[in-house]
């Protein structure tokens, strides 16, 4: 069974960077994108990058990031 945890604060989201951690992005309790990767983050913003060449741009006041590892 999977471990779901959640991505609140600026070290949980560097551990997703430097482990490479797959997560799953919610908005409004939908979600809208799942097996991605941190690759930046700011204090505003999430960048997440899923393929070579595929980014995902998302408010980190507006979506819940939930990191996803078996």
């Amino acid at each position: 069974m999977p471990i779901v945890r959640p991505l609140i604060t600026d070290q949980d989201f560097q551990e997703a960077v430097d482990l490479q951690y797959k997560i799953r992005i919610f908005k409004d309790n939908h979600l809208i994108d799942s097996g991605t990767f941190v690759i930046r983050f700011t204090d505003e913003t999430v960048v997440t990058q899923s393929e070579v060449s595929t980014l995902g741009y998302y408010k980190r006041n507006e979506c819940d990031f939930f990191e996803l590892r078996k």
